[in-house]
């Protein structure tokens, strides 16, 4: 699909003739660099199927959970397993929001919220699949004004772009018609031990932020910014994410069941280093590059083990971690946050990196 061109207001001819293209076919891609790493997705929520990099011992490990199947996708009880999520990824509090002077009302999916652009949100469609070369693919989508609540109609484009010096880039580029608000991210999962058999909790994380936004016990931001100092948060000294996910006399540990938080990091919108996650026993490290104001870490607290992913591997609690470039939860609620409207005749940018190495931190 072209990406249209804005000239004053998208042409409603365009619109319709985009909404009127027949669903692309569910298929998966894979794409691969000189090193044997090697890069899977599915138009299905334009999601990272598999990811596999070297590992110390000189075998290859998938680091990100996935299935054999696009059916699998279909019936696994998650939503969330690798795809883009939005319109705007995380949550947005009682599912509303003012733009303009005018409220807005959206797809109510988490509990009283608004959670990762709602139950029929980024994640659940087909997009328009294309593979670049032998190490770029290109996802695009329409979101039509008014989906799950959203003004606008938004064209959106992802290039997922596999580097030779093991990187994987995910640039995201978003145009609209009317004023609106967006904030796209990945939901992958990783476990650097390649498996899901061992838990997150053994990794080691360094997150580049001295500040998180604590949220009530919804998981919505209060607007307050707090230091992370003397915290189970501050993960600015490399830190076991088991060491500490358990001290629920901390309040926003009790809340989320563990860790399910953003943290402000420290160089707002400058491409930099967002966070750092190694594993002893395999060797890898995976470095998070990104040019957003925030990072959502998850650390798996709500999974169950009824989801079976590729290889047999049990989907169970703690053993799979997100690490969500992305803009604050629930900022279009809070007018000190980073902004989150797009305007016609803008383009919204967003660049992360994850990038895997066997040299510790």
């Amino acid at each position: 699909m072209k990406p249209f061109k804005i000239i004053g207001m998208l042409s409603l001819v365009a619109v319709i003739a985009l909404s009127c293209q027949r669903t692309p076919k569910v298929e998966m891609i894979t794409i691969s660099n000189h090193n044997g790493m090697s890069a899977t997705f599915t138009n299905y929520g334009a999601r990272i199927t598999s990811l596999i990099v070297p590992a110390s011992d000189g075998t290859f490990k998938d680091v990100v959970w996935g299935y054999d199947t696009v059916e699998e996708y279909y019936a696994s009880s998650d939503l969330y397993c690798g795809p883009i999520v939005g319109r705007y990824g995380n949550r947005i509090g009682k599912g509303r929001f003012v733009l303009e002077g005018k409220e807005y009302f959206l797809t109510i999916n988490d509990g009283e919220n608004h959670l990762h652009g709602g139950s029929g949100g980024l994640s659940t469609k087909v997009w328009n699949m294309e593979k670049i070369s032998d190490r770029e693919v290109k996802m695009s989508i329409l979101s039509p004004d008014g989906e799950e609540g959203y003004p606008g109609n938004v064209e959106i484009t992802v290039y997922y772009t596999l580097n030779y010096d093991n990187s994987l880039d995910i640039k995201y580029e978003a145009v609209t018609d009317a004023p609106t608000i967006i904030n796209l991210t990945s939901h992958a999962y990783f476990n650097l031990h390649g498996t899901s058999k061992y838990s997150t909790n053994s990794h080691i994380l360094r997150i580049n932020a001295a500040h998180f936004t604590p949220t009530d016990e919804g998981l919505i931001p209060t607007g307050e910014i707090a230091s992370v100092g003397g915290t189970p948060l501050d993960f600015r000294v490399p830190t076991a994410i088991g060491e500490r996910i358990d001290e629920v006399s901390f309040e926003p540990i009790a809340f989320a069941g563990g860790y399910d938080h953003n943290w402000v990091l420290d160089k707002e919108r400058e491409f930099s280093l967002a966070a750092e996650v190694f594993e002893p026993s395999t060797g890898i490290v995976m470095q998070v590059w990104s040019d957003q104001p925030g990072l959502q870490f998850y650390s798996g607290n709500f999974m169950d083990g009824k989801d079976i992913g590729r290889g047999g591997d049990i989907h169970g609690y703690r053993t799979g971690i997100a690490l969500e470039t992305q803009n604050y939860p629930d900022a279009p609620n809070h007018p000190d946050f980073p902004s989150p409207v797009l305007r016609p005749g803008e383009v919204y940018k967003h660049l992360t990196r994850y990038s895997f190495s066997l040299n510790a931190f």
